[in-house]
């Protein structure tokens, strides 16, 4: 055998069995972690009352600020907690975006379908508006220092005249409902029954405290 065929022989053996070892080592490597559970804040908007009678509309077009949430619960993250003044996150399970981004949209479609504006529109936007209404996300936890566990969520709301800069009118609206199961999805799903009920409570409020039609 010549020099070049043996080198060309061992060549081909060392690759055979690198090959072999790194089979060997992957088997031993740990499996990949699981997806994340990735769920969304929504309401069952059919369920929320609509104003019919159009004498009370008011005929001005009322702009919905982006929601702020106050500092632990401005995250993805599904935040819980156990003791007073502690927040804790699931390792495997978050929103699909910030609850205040996903508050956004159902905020502009449940006043649309109060029918008590002429218009209801997102900001920014360029259509002139009457009132904003600003609201922040106060906290948005599951809360399992009691049994079953239960989600508190609260919002802080206010109507502002856009021309004076002036607020109108402000509210803070608390929710609490118990969940089903001691998940994060059990959270889930009380988060978004809480939050059917303070839309349509938030709704009555900015209709309320509207100026005159």
């Amino acid at each position: 055998m010549t020099s070049n065929r043996l080198v060309w022989h061992m060549r081909r053996a060392a690759f055979a069995l690198a090959v072999i070892l790194l089979g060997g080592c992957s088997s031993l490597l740990p499996p990949p972690p699981p997806p994340d559970n990735i769920y969304l804040l929504d309401a069952n908007l059919p369920s929320i009352p609509v104003r019919s009678a159009p004498a009370t509309q008011h005929q001005i077009v009322l702009a919905v600020g982006m929601p702020r949430a106050r500092a632990g619960f401005d995250t993805a993250q599904m935040v819980w907690v156990r003791q007073a003044h502690g927040l804790e996150v699931y390792s495997r399970n978050r929103w699909a975006d910030t609850p205040a981004r996903m508050l956004a949209p159902l905020l502009v479609q449940t006043l649309e379908r109060s029918g008590a504006f002429h218009a209801v529109v997102p900001t920014p936007s360029a259509v002139s508006a009457t009132l904003r209404l600003d609201t922040e996300i106060i906290r948005l936890q599951q809360d399992f220092s009691v049994r079953p566990s239960r989600v508190q969520f609260t919002l802080n709301a206010q109507l502002i005249d856009i021309g004076t800069r002036r607020v109108i009118a402000s509210a803070e609206f608390d929710e609490t409902e118990n969940a089903a199961t001691e998940d994060a999805y059990g959270g889930v799903r009380a988060a978004n029954l809480a939050l059917e009920r303070l839309l349509v409570r938030l709704a009555a409020f900015c209709a309320e405290h509207a100026p005159p039609p």
